[in-house]
Order: structure tokens, then C-alpha cells, then sequence
């Protein structure tokens, strides 16, 4: 059974802009736990749950906790001199949400949604679409969806994955220069009346020649970059369809290790195009601080792998575009540190 079939479609989520009270109000009235923060463009950059709102440290859920209590007490206001010790700052869902976000597609099954909110000890994963979130997950609708009869049935059947990319390019290349030219080039050599070969030696047709040309090479510059960004569009898709599981971080780690044992101080754990970042890797280009949460699909995973697995260890997560085709960020790299 796949997520589709059981999510829930109805995503109440937040902006990043909005004040903690407001999302503490948001929880209580639709009678969930968690929110996904979502930007302008529809994409999510985060979860906001009861325990964020609370804090993690003593002192945070200290300063937040008579007011959350309050607002459980179906909407009696508090004490304007209660409201004026707890200080004049208020906080937003981008300064108390976690990131980045585990996300799936409709098409992940349940088998796999379920050792997702085990292996990243959470409660719930959006649904995304080509980005965006068209649903959310969570153990609930779990339960309901293996509650379901036709569960093995659903979930037996194999899902199609793109194919035929750089076929199609091919053909569209062989289609457009193949039978460009029908009748004779410009400069071509025409037949005389007698039969002989006559050569068209004009300077008219010297530029033509020159002009056809340049013209076919931009044609295939323009085709060669639109299935470099459909090869990249269609990478970014299969980064979010694929999840690592714990063989896979074996292997991961695996590979570093032996990195280590030859004298090397870092390791890229993932090269990926920088479409799958939320703003297409210009956190990361800055540097800014906050580029962990601009990660989706695969790369978000490695980053919470490294945050639980590693960064207790003294390990460091570095981030970096490797290349700028046109001046723009094309791919970049995860890396594993463990020099100095």
C-alpha cells in the first residue's frame, strides 16, 4: 500500500514567520501534535511540535510552560502581569522548528514509511509532490492503513521508474540534423547541364556555411543543457524516492573508514545536484549557517544520520558546491571530517 492511498490529505501546516502562541493555538484547535513549516513556494523546511514548542532545555520549557498550559484551558487569557514576566520576545516556527525534514513520495509504501519513523525517531513525514506538500503521514494513518485487507496485494507490486531520457534527447537530435537539409546545402556543388560537378565559391555562401553552423551549435548547447536539467530533475526525484536504511549507512560508513585508513580527512558521503536543496544551494554557496535545513530527500537523511550517529563522536558535516555550470551551483557535496 502506498502512501497515496492512506495518507492524510488535509495538511494543516504554518509559514516560517509564525508566532510560537499562534502555532500552540493552531495544535489545539485542529487536535494534532506536529505542523510542517512550509515557505512561499510550498515547500517544506521544517516540523514544529508540541515538544518544540515546549523547548528541549529546562530553561525553555520553564519560560513556555504556564502560557501552553493556558491555552489548554479551552482560551481562558492569562494574567497581563504573568504575560509581561515572560519577557517581550517572541519566537517563530523557524526558531523552534527541526530540520531538515524526512519526506516521501505517494508512491512510498507503508513497510518503508513505517522504518522511516523508526529509524528517525519521529512521528510523522510530509507528502511531496515535484516538491511540494500534498500530504502528511503519520503513525495513525499507519495503523489505519495496515488495518487494511488488501495490504500484501497493494504493496507486492513494483513501482516504474523513469526511463528513456537520453534516448529521447538522442532521437529529437537525430530528428532535427538528420533531415535538416533535404536539398542542397548552401557551398554544395551543383550539376551542370553537361553533367559536370560546379562549385558555388561565393562569399554569400561562405557565410551561410558559417552561419549554419553556429546555428547547429547552439542548437545542440540548448539541447545538451535541457537534458542535463532533465537528468538533474529526474536525479533529484530519485534522491527523494530513496531512503537509507541502516545497511546502507553501514556501507556509508564502510567507506570512510577505509578513506581514513588511506591517510585521507574527509569523505563525501553524497554528491547531489543542488535542486534537491529548497533554495537550489545558495545557503550552502555562502555559506550560510542555517544550510541544513535547505536539505530534502536523501541529503537531509545523511545530515540527521550524522546529527545522531556521529556529531557525538567529534565527527564534523561539511557542505559545498562542487561546480557552477552557466555561474549557477550545479552539484554539491556532503563531506564527512575528521581532519584537523
Amino acid at each position: 500500500m502506498q502512501a497515496r492511498e492512506f495518507m492524510t490529505k488535509e495538511v494543516v501546516s504554518v509559514p516560517p514567520e509564525t508566532p510560537t502562541r499562534e502555532i500552540a493555538r493552531i495544535l489545539l484547535e485542529h487536535g494534532v501534535s506536529a505542523v510542517p513549516v512550509i515557505d512561499r513556494n510550498g515547500v517544506a523546511i521544517g516540523m514544529v511540535s508540541e515538544g518544540d514548542l515546549l523547548g528541549r532545555g529546562e530553561a525553555d520549557r520553564q519560560a513556555r510552560r504556564d502560557w501552553w498550559l493556558t491555552l489548554l484551558a479551552e482560551g481562558q487569557t492569562l494574567n497581563p502581569q504573568f504575560l509581561a514576566s515572560l519577557g517581550s520576545t517572541e519566537l517563530t516556527a523557524r526558531d523552534v522548528m527541526t530540520a531538515p525534514v524526512v519526506r516521501i513520495t505517494e508512491t512510498a509504501e507503508a513497510s518503508e514509511i513505517t522504518r522511516l519513523l523508526q529509524e528517525y525517531r519521529i512521528k510523522r513525514v510530509p507528502v511531496v509532490r515535484d516538491g511540494h506538500v500534498v500530504g502528511i503521514v503519520s503513525r495513525a494513518d499507519l495503523l489505519r492503513a495496515f488495518d487494511m485487507n488488501h495490504l500484501d496485494q497493494s504493496s507486492s507490486g513494483s513501482r516504474a521508474r523513469p526511463h528513456g531520457l537520453l534516448t529521447d534527447v538522442v532521437t529529437a537530435i537525430d530528428h532535427r540534423f538528420g533531415h535538416r537539409h533535404d536539398t542542397a546545402a548552401p557551398g554544395a556543388p551543383r550539376r551542370t547541364s553537361a553533367g559536370n560537378l560546379e562549385p558555388l565559391l561565393t562569399v554569400a555562401n561562405f557565410r551561410e556555411l558559417t552561419a549554419d553552423f553556429e546555428h547547429r551549435k547552439i542548437e545542440r548547447r540548448d539541447e545538451m543543457r535541457r537534458s542535463a536539467a532533465e537528468q538533474s530533475h529526474w536525479r533529484v526525484g530519485e534522491l527523494i524516492d530513496h531512503h537509507i536504511g541502516e545497511e546502507d549507512w553501514r556501507s556509508i560508513l564502510h567507506r570512510a573508514r577505509e578513506a581514513a585508513a588511506r591517510g585521507e580527512k574527509q569523505f563525501m558521503l553524497l554528491r547531489f545536484p543542488t535542486e534537491l536543496c529548497t533554495d537550489h544551494g545558495r545557503a550552502i554557496n555562502a555559506p550560510l549557517a542555517n544550510w541544513p535545513e535547505t536539505l530534502r530527500g536523501e541529503a537531509a537523511e545523511i545530515y540527521l544520520r550524522w546529527e545522531r550517529d556521529l556529531k557525538p563522536g567529534g565527527f564534523h558535516l561539511a557542505a559545498r558546491v562542487l561546480d557552477f555550470p552557466g555561474g549557477y551551483p550545479g552539484e554539491a557535496g556532503l563531506f564527512l571530517v575528521w581532519g584537523d
